[in-house]
Protein backbone atom coordinates (compact mmCIF):
# COMPACT_ATOMS: atom_id res chain seq x y z
CA UNK A 1 0.00 0.00 0.00
CA UNK A 2 1.39 3.39 -0.98
CA UNK A 3 0.96 6.44 1.23
CA UNK A 4 1.16 10.07 0.32
CA UNK A 5 4.50 11.62 1.13
CA UNK A 6 2.81 14.06 3.48
CA UNK A 7 1.48 11.34 5.82
CA UNK A 8 4.72 10.98 7.74
CA UNK A 9 6.67 13.87 6.30
CA UNK A 10 7.76 14.99 9.75
CA UNK A 11 8.14 11.54 11.26
CA UNK A 12 11.86 11.88 11.96
CA UNK A 13 12.06 15.61 12.62
CA UNK A 14 13.25 16.53 16.05
CA UNK A 15 10.58 18.16 18.13
CA UNK A 16 11.21 21.45 19.89
CA UNK A 17 11.65 21.13 23.63
CA UNK A 18 12.04 23.76 26.31
CA UNK A 19 15.50 25.01 27.14
CA UNK A 20 15.07 24.21 30.84
CA UNK A 21 15.61 20.70 32.22
CA UNK A 22 17.07 19.32 29.01
CA UNK A 23 19.71 16.71 28.35
CA UNK A 24 21.12 15.22 25.18
CA UNK A 25 21.90 11.76 23.91
CA UNK A 26 24.24 11.18 20.99
CA UNK A 27 26.20 8.35 19.49
CA UNK A 28 27.14 6.21 16.55
CA UNK A 29 25.43 3.17 15.01
CA UNK A 30 27.67 0.44 13.55
CA UNK A 31 27.38 -2.94 11.85
CA UNK A 32 28.40 -5.52 14.49
CA UNK A 33 30.47 -7.57 12.05
CA UNK A 34 32.17 -5.03 9.78
CA UNK A 35 32.16 -2.13 12.28
CA UNK A 36 31.10 0.10 9.39
CA UNK A 37 28.73 3.00 10.22
CA UNK A 38 25.06 2.59 9.30
CA UNK A 39 23.70 5.70 7.58
CA UNK A 40 19.94 6.24 7.60
CA UNK A 41 19.22 4.14 10.70
CA UNK A 42 16.07 5.17 12.58
CA UNK A 43 16.72 6.40 16.12
CA UNK A 44 13.81 7.50 18.28
CA UNK A 45 12.54 7.57 21.84
CA UNK A 46 9.72 5.09 22.35
CA UNK A 47 6.29 6.68 22.83
CA UNK A 48 7.44 10.22 22.06
CA UNK A 49 7.54 12.66 19.16
CA UNK A 50 11.36 12.69 19.30
CA UNK A 51 13.37 10.92 16.61
CA UNK A 52 15.99 11.28 13.90
CA UNK A 53 18.05 9.26 11.40
CA UNK A 54 21.80 8.72 11.41
CA UNK A 55 24.06 10.70 9.06
CA UNK A 56 26.67 9.28 6.63
CA UNK A 57 28.99 8.59 9.56
CA UNK A 58 26.26 6.69 11.42
CA UNK A 59 25.99 9.49 13.98
CA UNK A 60 22.90 10.89 15.69
CA UNK A 61 21.99 13.38 18.38
CA UNK A 62 18.74 14.04 20.26
CA UNK A 63 17.75 16.77 22.72
CA UNK A 64 15.33 15.57 25.41
CA UNK A 65 13.39 16.85 28.37
CA UNK A 66 14.32 15.56 31.82
CA UNK A 67 13.16 12.03 32.55
CA UNK A 68 13.59 8.47 31.36
CA UNK A 69 13.26 7.06 27.86
CA UNK A 70 13.66 3.88 25.87
CA UNK A 71 15.82 4.56 22.84
CA UNK A 72 14.86 2.45 19.82
CA UNK A 73 17.26 1.85 16.92
CA UNK A 74 16.04 0.09 13.78
CA UNK A 75 17.55 -0.54 10.36
CA UNK A 76 16.23 -2.69 7.52
CA UNK A 77 17.70 -6.19 7.69
CA UNK A 78 18.93 -5.79 11.26
CA UNK A 79 17.55 -6.70 14.67
CA UNK A 80 15.89 -3.78 16.47
CA UNK A 81 17.90 -2.57 19.45
CA UNK A 82 16.53 -0.84 22.56
CA UNK A 83 18.50 1.05 25.20
CA UNK A 84 17.22 2.72 28.36
CA UNK A 85 18.48 6.24 28.91
CA UNK A 86 17.79 8.96 31.47
CA UNK A 87 18.82 12.46 32.41
CA UNK A 88 20.99 11.36 35.36
CA UNK A 89 23.53 9.49 33.19
CA UNK A 90 26.06 10.43 30.53
CA UNK A 91 24.46 9.41 27.26
CA UNK A 92 27.26 9.07 24.71
CA UNK A 93 26.64 5.78 22.96
CA UNK A 94 28.28 3.48 20.43
CA UNK A 95 25.82 0.80 19.42
CA UNK A 96 26.31 -2.23 17.17
CA UNK A 97 23.47 -3.66 15.11
CA UNK A 98 23.18 -7.40 14.40
CA UNK A 99 21.89 -8.64 11.05
CA UNK A 100 18.66 -10.66 11.11
CA UNK A 101 18.81 -14.39 10.47
CA UNK A 102 16.33 -14.66 7.56
CA UNK A 103 16.61 -18.46 7.36
CA UNK A 104 15.32 -18.80 10.92
CA UNK A 105 12.37 -16.45 10.30
CA UNK A 106 11.42 -18.47 7.21
CA UNK A 107 11.34 -21.68 9.29
CA UNK A 108 9.09 -19.99 11.84
CA UNK A 109 6.70 -18.81 9.12
CA UNK A 110 6.51 -22.24 7.45
CA UNK A 111 5.76 -24.00 10.75
CA UNK A 112 3.26 -21.41 11.95
CA UNK A 113 -0.51 -21.49 12.25
CA UNK A 114 -1.14 -18.44 10.08
CA UNK A 115 -4.76 -17.77 9.22
CA UNK A 116 -4.96 -17.09 5.42
CA UNK A 117 -7.97 -14.76 5.72
CA UNK A 118 -6.76 -13.33 9.02
CA UNK A 119 -7.77 -9.71 8.43
CA UNK A 120 -11.29 -10.64 7.38
CA UNK A 121 -11.69 -12.96 10.35
CA UNK A 122 -9.84 -11.11 13.12
CA UNK A 123 -9.24 -7.57 11.83
CA UNK A 124 -12.05 -5.82 13.72
CA UNK A 125 -11.29 -7.83 16.86
CA UNK A 126 -7.63 -6.79 16.70
CA UNK A 127 -8.50 -3.11 16.19
CA UNK A 128 -10.86 -3.17 19.19
CA UNK A 129 -8.23 -4.67 21.48
CA UNK A 130 -5.19 -2.81 20.13
CA UNK A 131 -6.42 0.66 19.15
CA UNK A 132 -9.53 0.49 21.34
CA UNK A 133 -13.29 1.03 21.47
CA UNK A 134 -13.29 4.50 23.03
CA UNK A 135 -14.59 7.68 21.35
CA UNK A 136 -10.97 8.51 20.46
CA UNK A 137 -10.52 5.07 18.88
CA UNK A 138 -13.50 5.72 16.61
CA UNK A 139 -11.44 8.51 15.01
CA UNK A 140 -8.34 6.37 14.40
CA UNK A 141 -7.46 4.78 11.07
CA UNK A 142 -4.95 1.99 10.43
CA UNK A 143 -3.42 2.92 7.08
CA UNK A 144 -1.67 -0.38 6.23
CA UNK A 145 -3.68 -3.37 7.53
CA UNK A 146 -2.02 -5.60 4.92
CA UNK A 147 1.11 -5.55 7.12
CA UNK A 148 -0.63 -7.72 9.74
CA UNK A 149 -0.22 -11.50 10.02
CA UNK A 150 -2.68 -13.48 12.16
CA UNK A 151 -1.90 -16.78 13.88
CA UNK A 152 -4.33 -18.89 15.91
CA UNK A 153 -2.72 -21.27 18.41
CA UNK A 154 -5.25 -24.03 19.09
CA UNK A 155 -3.43 -25.77 21.95
CA UNK A 156 -3.10 -22.64 24.06
CA UNK A 157 -6.28 -21.01 22.67
CA UNK A 158 -4.50 -17.78 21.79
CA UNK A 159 -4.55 -15.33 18.92
CA UNK A 160 -1.14 -13.93 17.96
CA UNK A 161 -0.67 -10.99 15.61
CA UNK A 162 2.62 -9.91 14.04
CA UNK A 163 3.44 -7.16 11.54
CA UNK A 164 5.76 -7.29 8.54
CA UNK A 165 6.38 -3.53 8.73
CA UNK A 166 5.61 -0.68 11.13
CA UNK A 167 1.89 0.05 11.50
CA UNK A 168 0.88 3.54 10.35
CA UNK A 169 -2.00 4.90 12.41
CA UNK A 170 -3.72 8.25 12.07
CA UNK A 171 -5.32 9.49 15.30
CA UNK A 172 -7.70 12.23 14.18
CA UNK A 173 -9.07 12.64 17.71
CA UNK A 174 -5.76 13.85 19.20
CA UNK A 175 -3.89 15.08 16.12
CA UNK A 176 -1.11 12.50 15.96
CA UNK A 177 0.25 10.18 13.31
CA UNK A 178 1.78 7.08 14.87
CA UNK A 179 4.43 4.76 13.48
CA UNK A 180 4.12 1.63 15.62
CA UNK A 181 6.66 -1.20 15.37
CA UNK A 182 4.55 -4.08 16.65
CA UNK A 183 6.67 -6.65 18.44
CA UNK A 184 3.68 -8.91 19.09
CA UNK A 185 0.02 -8.88 20.06
CA UNK A 186 -1.46 -11.82 21.99
CA UNK A 187 -5.06 -12.35 23.03
CA UNK A 188 -5.73 -15.11 25.58
CA UNK A 189 -9.26 -16.41 25.12
CA UNK A 190 -9.22 -18.30 28.44
CA UNK A 191 -8.65 -15.17 30.51
CA UNK A 192 -10.03 -12.56 28.08
CA UNK A 193 -6.78 -10.60 28.41
CA UNK A 194 -4.83 -9.00 25.56
CA UNK A 195 -1.13 -8.15 25.74
CA UNK A 196 0.86 -6.22 23.17
CA UNK A 197 4.35 -4.82 22.95
CA UNK A 198 5.97 -2.49 20.47
CA UNK A 199 7.65 0.84 19.83
CA UNK A 200 5.70 3.94 18.87
CA UNK A 201 6.94 7.20 17.35
CA UNK A 202 4.45 10.06 17.26
CA UNK A 203 4.37 13.03 14.91
CA UNK A 204 2.19 16.09 15.12
CA UNK A 205 -0.37 16.60 12.35
CA UNK A 206 -0.07 20.00 10.69
CA UNK A 207 -3.42 21.76 10.30
CA UNK A 208 -5.25 25.02 11.01
CA UNK A 209 -5.01 26.81 14.36
CA UNK A 210 -8.70 26.19 15.02
CA UNK A 211 -8.32 22.42 14.64
CA UNK A 212 -5.14 22.45 16.73
CA UNK A 213 -7.05 24.18 19.52
CA UNK A 214 -9.62 21.39 19.47
CA UNK A 215 -6.82 18.85 19.77
CA UNK A 216 -5.33 20.72 22.73
CA UNK A 217 -8.65 20.37 24.55
CA UNK A 218 -9.02 16.70 23.55
CA UNK A 219 -5.48 15.87 24.68
CA UNK A 220 -6.03 17.52 28.07
CA UNK A 221 -9.24 15.54 28.56
CA UNK A 222 -7.46 12.32 27.61
CA UNK A 223 -4.53 13.11 29.92
CA UNK A 224 -6.57 13.82 33.04
CA UNK A 225 -6.92 10.61 35.02
CA UNK A 226 -4.71 8.63 32.62
CA UNK A 227 -1.92 6.28 33.65
CA UNK A 228 0.59 8.89 32.44
CA UNK A 229 -1.07 11.48 34.71
CA UNK A 230 -1.03 9.03 37.63
CA UNK A 231 2.66 8.11 37.28
CA UNK A 232 3.72 11.76 37.01
CA UNK A 233 1.56 12.65 40.01
CA UNK A 234 3.08 9.83 42.05
CA UNK A 235 6.58 11.05 41.18
CA UNK A 236 5.71 14.70 41.97
CA UNK A 237 3.95 13.84 45.27
CA UNK A 238 0.72 15.38 43.95
CA UNK A 239 -1.55 12.31 43.96
CA UNK A 240 -4.16 13.72 46.31
CA UNK A 241 -4.41 17.19 44.82
CA UNK A 242 -4.70 15.69 41.34
CA UNK A 243 -7.59 13.49 42.45
CA UNK A 244 -5.99 10.02 42.78
CA UNK A 245 -6.74 7.59 45.61
CA UNK A 246 -5.07 4.19 46.11
CA UNK A 247 -6.54 1.10 47.77
CA UNK A 248 -4.69 -2.17 48.40
CA UNK A 249 -6.28 -5.61 48.16
CA UNK A 250 -6.84 -7.09 51.61
CA UNK A 251 -4.35 -9.80 52.49
CA UNK A 252 -7.10 -12.18 53.66
CA UNK A 253 -10.12 -11.12 51.62
CA UNK A 254 -9.76 -10.98 47.82
CA UNK A 255 -13.02 -9.04 47.53
CA UNK A 256 -11.97 -6.17 49.80
CA UNK A 257 -9.69 -3.18 49.17
CA UNK A 258 -8.33 -0.97 51.96
CA UNK A 259 -7.46 2.71 51.57
CA UNK A 260 -3.76 3.59 51.69
CA UNK A 261 -3.59 6.84 53.62
CA UNK A 262 0.09 7.40 52.84
CA UNK A 263 1.13 6.08 49.40
CA UNK A 264 4.66 7.41 50.11
CA UNK A 265 5.17 4.98 52.97
CA UNK A 266 8.42 3.06 52.52
CA UNK A 267 6.36 -0.12 52.27
CA UNK A 268 5.34 0.98 48.78
CA UNK A 269 7.62 3.83 47.70
CA UNK A 270 11.30 4.75 47.66
CA UNK A 271 13.16 7.60 45.99
CA UNK A 272 16.68 7.00 44.67
CA UNK A 273 18.60 10.29 44.75
CA UNK A 274 21.46 9.06 42.59
CA UNK A 275 19.19 8.30 39.63
CA UNK A 276 16.30 10.72 40.30
CA UNK A 277 14.05 7.67 40.08
CA UNK A 278 11.20 6.61 42.33
CA UNK A 279 10.44 2.94 42.92
CA UNK A 280 6.97 1.46 43.44
CA UNK A 281 6.58 -1.94 45.05
CA UNK A 282 3.11 -3.23 45.87
CA UNK A 283 2.79 -6.75 47.32
CA UNK A 284 -0.71 -7.31 45.94
CA UNK A 285 -3.17 -5.92 43.43
CA UNK A 286 -4.16 -2.31 44.12
CA UNK A 287 -6.80 0.01 42.73
CA UNK A 288 -6.43 3.60 41.54
CA UNK A 289 -9.52 5.80 41.74
CA UNK A 290 -9.65 9.08 39.84
CA UNK A 291 -12.11 11.34 41.59
CA UNK A 292 -12.23 14.31 39.20
CA UNK A 293 -14.06 12.73 36.25
CA UNK A 294 -16.79 10.18 35.63
CA UNK A 295 -16.21 7.14 33.42
CA UNK A 296 -17.20 7.68 29.81
CA UNK A 297 -20.66 6.42 28.90
CA UNK A 298 -19.20 3.99 26.35
CA UNK A 299 -17.18 2.28 29.11
CA UNK A 300 -20.22 1.83 31.34
CA UNK A 301 -22.21 0.41 28.45
CA UNK A 302 -19.49 -2.00 27.34
CA UNK A 303 -19.11 -3.50 30.81
CA UNK A 304 -22.80 -3.30 31.81
CA UNK A 305 -22.12 -0.91 34.70
CA UNK A 306 -24.72 1.42 36.28
CA UNK A 307 -24.97 4.87 34.70
CA UNK A 308 -24.51 6.54 38.09
CA UNK A 309 -20.91 5.32 38.60
CA UNK A 310 -19.14 8.52 39.55
CA UNK A 311 -15.41 7.72 39.44
CA UNK A 312 -12.87 6.01 37.21
CA UNK A 313 -11.37 2.89 38.84
CA UNK A 314 -8.42 0.91 37.52
CA UNK A 315 -6.74 -2.17 38.98
CA UNK A 316 -3.00 -2.78 38.75
CA UNK A 317 -0.70 -5.70 39.42
CA UNK A 318 3.04 -5.07 39.63
CA UNK A 319 4.95 -8.28 38.92
CA UNK A 320 8.20 -6.68 40.10
CA UNK A 321 9.41 -3.36 41.49
CA UNK A 322 8.69 -0.53 39.04
CA UNK A 323 10.98 2.46 38.54
CA UNK A 324 9.30 5.73 37.52
CA UNK A 325 10.70 8.98 36.10
CA UNK A 326 9.38 12.55 36.23
CA UNK A 327 8.12 12.45 32.63
CA UNK A 328 5.91 9.42 33.37
CA UNK A 329 8.22 6.75 31.93
CA UNK A 330 8.36 3.53 33.93
CA UNK A 331 10.22 0.25 33.67
CA UNK A 332 10.04 -2.62 33.24
CA UNK A 333 6.82 -2.01 31.32
CA UNK A 334 5.95 -5.70 30.98
CA UNK A 335 5.70 -5.90 34.78
CA UNK A 336 2.71 -3.53 34.92
CA UNK A 337 -0.67 -5.19 34.25
CA UNK A 338 -3.87 -3.13 33.92
CA UNK A 339 -7.47 -4.08 34.57
CA UNK A 340 -10.54 -1.93 34.83
CA UNK A 341 -10.72 1.55 33.33
CA UNK A 342 -7.12 1.80 32.10
CA UNK A 343 -7.36 -1.58 30.37
CA UNK A 344 -10.13 -0.04 28.23
CA UNK A 345 -7.78 2.78 27.23
CA UNK A 346 -5.59 1.39 24.48
CA UNK A 347 -3.42 2.98 21.80
CA UNK A 348 -5.99 5.63 20.75
CA UNK A 349 -5.92 7.13 24.26
CA UNK A 350 -2.18 7.13 24.87
CA UNK A 351 -0.14 10.32 24.86
CA UNK A 352 3.61 10.61 24.25
CA UNK A 353 6.01 11.00 27.17
CA UNK A 354 6.98 14.46 25.95
CA UNK A 355 3.36 15.66 26.10
CA UNK A 356 2.84 18.63 28.44
CA UNK A 357 -0.72 19.84 29.20
CA UNK A 358 -1.28 23.57 28.76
Amino acid sequence: MKLSTTFFSAIFILCSVSVSAQFSVSGKILDSASKEPLAGASVFCQNTTIGTITNKQGEFSLSLKSGGYELIISYTGYQTKQVRINSSETNKLELEMIKEDKSMSEVVIKSSNEVPDGWQKYGSFFIDNFIGTTPNAAKCVLQNPEALKFYFLKKSNKLRVLASEPLLISNKALGYNMRYQLDSFIYQYKTDISLYRGYCLYSEVDTTDAVKQNWIVARAKTYNGSKLHFVRSYYDSTLQENGFLIDLLDERDDMKFNRITNPYDTLYYAFIDSTNEAELDYPRKFSVTYMKAKPEAEYLKKFNLPKNVGTQISYIELLNTIGIKDNGYYSDQKDWINQGYWSWKNLADQLPYDYTPD
